[in-house]
């Protein structure tokens, strides 16, 4: 006998069938569950984003996507990566490992080694457990590795039907070179300069620049979250927003004060955190790692040294990062941060803050300036401390009174207590922690000096400069592109 069905029972069956909750039989017969039953997990990871955004209380900056994404879910104010370098950091971020632990703290080696065992990036276990993974941009992890091996492509939309995602997609902006909004533009008059930074002209508007191609990575995030939304997915995507490291400014990327490692960071998951929630607990961007593994209900590895930050039972006391060779600049610095106090090591007392570095002197206009203002005088003392011939063994700063960390509180007798807290938890992190050898290999050390050399020349001639042109001319060349300045 045939049984007829109604239009709404049959209009039942094929939602229930298009939503993936239906169970059919492949081509060798055996039974296939298209049932999505863990979340989608989406990682959105800016390129040298300070926290620069509306939602963080910057007036200035239009940046409605990122502010809707904040309204939606949690925003950390005390995210702070391993690094303040993009390699270093992502390698942080796909292990769930201090890159001093894996033999990944030294930037963009040529001559990497594999990961020691048993670590594995966190793409294994997301494959192993049937998500589809992939990475939208690039990878730059400093281990061996093929992008193709570790992702199964570059858009979640390829995957088969119910079967859940991790993916991450790669902004570029705002790394440097800086790009205009002309729908959006800044007043350089209007900016807000820290205090380290001289006030003038360029300084403005290469900070004025900076925060409109912030605006870029708001509209790449906008469009993002459109796809979502077209594609039905957002009620099932956890969607994390961050930054690889801070600002890429002088003082800022590179080192490890709060405006080179202090990033953005926004978690949306629909039903489990609730919208315009503010979480001040402070987290290591390694953390991001084990979280999402414990979000798509996957166990994590006992090697990891990252922490799920969403459990409240581990909740962290203190933030750690580290400084090694950046380019062909060789470095090593360590530190460690609580709520209120920071502790900075420095390893090479007798080479300055602003060693040279073909990457920054390339495209860091404020760079040359702060030279040439220091050299001529212009410089006040809490600019001038950063182009002092050579630097003090410890750094201790009071966050609450000096969040510029202007005021160096090492040796003042009062704060030695705190101080030696956070001093002596730095030592045992790096007994515990830091595996690195050093000094490093002449032979990385040489490569990366050859290959900024050539990169510096190739970039200086592309404008129609000299490789060897002087602070005084180089700085007219950044003043006649950026400000209009006749040269003459």
């Amino acid at each position: 006998m045939m049984k007829f069905w109604s239009i709404g029972t049959l209009f039942a069956v094929a939602t229930f069938w298009y939503s993936g909750n239906f169970i059919k039989n492949d081509i060798s017969g055996q039974r296939q569950k298209l049932v999505q039953d863990k979340p989608n997990i989406l990682w959105i990871v800016a390129d040298d984003l300070g926290i620069d955004l509306g939602c963080y209380g910057n007036e200035l900056i239009y940046t409605p996507n990122l502010d809707r994404l904040a309204s939606e879910g949690a925003r950390y104010s005390n995210m702070y990566t391993v690094s303040a370098v993009c390699s270093v950091s992502r390698s942080a971020m796909i292990t769930g490992m201090y890159p001093v632990s894996i033999g990944c703290e030294q930037h963009r080696k040529q001559f990497k080694d594999s990961l020691p065992k048993p670590v594995k990036p966190i793409t294994e276990y997301f494959k192993d457990a049937g998500y589809f993974v992939t990475n939208k941009g690039k990878t730059d992890y400093n281990f061996i590795h093929k992008k193709e091996d570790l992702y199964d492509g570059t858009e979640y939309k390829n995957r088969k039907v119910g079967q859940p995602f991790f993916s991450q997609i790669q902004i570029s902006y705002p790394h440097r070179p800086f790009e205009a909004d002309s729908i959006h533009p800044i007043n350089p008059d209007h900016v807000k300069l820290p205090p380290y930074y001289p006030d003038h002209p360029l300084a403005r508007k290469d900070w004025a620049m900076y925060l409109e191609t912030v605006q870029h990575v708001d509209i790449q995030v906008g469009e993002i979250l459109d796809e979502l939304d077209k594609s039905g997915l957002s009620e099932n995507t956890v969607v994390f927003f961050i930054g690889d490291q801070g600002r890429p400014m002088v003082r800022a990327k590179q080192f490890l004060y709060d405006a080179g490692i202090r990033t953005p960071f926004i978690v949306r998951w629909p039903g489990k955190i609730k919208g315009g929630v503010i979480n001040d607990r402070l987290i290591n961007n390694l953390d991001l790692a084990p979280t999402s593994l414990k979000i798509a209900g996957l166990p994590v590895p006992e090697y990891i040294q990252g922490q799920d930050f969403l459990d409240n039972n581990t909740i962290r006391k203190y933030v750690y990062s580290m400084r090694d060779r950046r380019d062909e600049t060789v470095d090593r610095i360590r530190m460690v941060r609580s709520e209120r106090y920071k502790y900075i090591k420095n390893f090479y007392t007798d080479r300055p803050y602003t060693q040279y570095n073909a990457y920054k002197k390339n495209f860091y206009p404020v760079l040359t300036l702060m030279q040439e203002m220091y050299k001529n005088g212009g410089l006040n003392e809490d600019q001038s401390r950063f182009f002092s011939d050579d630097r003090p063994s410890e750094e201790f700063y009071d966050l609450n009174n000096d969040p510029y960390e202007l005021k160096n509180l090492a040796n003042i007798e009062l704060y030695d207590s705190q101080k030696n807290i956070l001093k002596n938890q730095l030592d045992k992190w790096l007994i515990k922690t830091d595996l690195g050898t050093y000094p490093e290999s002449p032979l990385e050390i040489n490569y990366a000096k050859k290959l900024m050399e050539s990169k510096f020349k190739e970039n200086m001639e592309a404008r129609g400069l000299s490789p060897d042109i002087s602070n005084e001319e180089f700085l007219q060349y950044w003043e006649a592109t950026l400000l209009g300045k006749n040269k003459n």
